[in-house]
């Protein structure tokens, strides 16, 4: 078992409860869909053979879960090895340039989101206008309704003066 400074490392801590348990590494890797070649790298400690970030700790959450490990203090050890290693710091910061990424490329769908729908409710206007248009043609009627030609000649010769 490697020491560090007389203090057991994360890496045989892990290896240690599954033997504890009686559970072999292919068990893990078929509970956890991860290769043996990243369980292997976590129990001996060499974090820096892991894919970073979010998979990293996703992997030891996995982990534990299968051995069936309380995760909140294990991923503090876990943290606190990465950090002692130093492996932590550049994942966290590709992290923090992922999510402002993601942040950054979700405001311009919720834009064009709101002239879709404004483009919808014009179509449908229009639709509804050509809808219209058709059944009054259909109707035999006109488009506008038609003033009775004796009405408009009565009216401007009532109106008009008489000499």
């Amino acid at each position: 078992m490697a020491q560090e400074g007389g203090v057991e490392t994360f890496g045989d801590a892990l290896r240690r409860a599954r033997e504890e348990r009686g559970v072999a590494v292919e068990a893990i890797c078929d509970a956890t869909k991860v290769s043996a070649r990243y369980i292997r790298a976590l129990e001996a400690g060499a974090l820096g053979e892991l894919p970073g970030g979010v998979f990293r700790r996703g992997f030891v959450r996995s982990y534990l879960g299968a051995l069936g490990l309380e995760e909140g203090s294990w991923m503090r050890r876990f943290e606190e090895s990465c950090r002692s290693s130093g492996v932590s710091e550049a994942a966290e910061g590709e992290w923090a340039t992922f999510a402002e990424n993601v942040k950054n490329s979700r405001i311009v769908p919720r834009r064009r989101m709101g002239l879709r729908w404004l483009w919808v409710g014009g179509m449908l206007v229009a639709l509804a206008l050509a809808g219209w248009c058709g059944w009054r043609l259909a109707t035999h009627r006109g488009l506008l309704p038609a003033i009775p030609i004796s009405r408009v000649l009565k009216s401007s010769v009532d109106n008009a003066p008489y000499r």
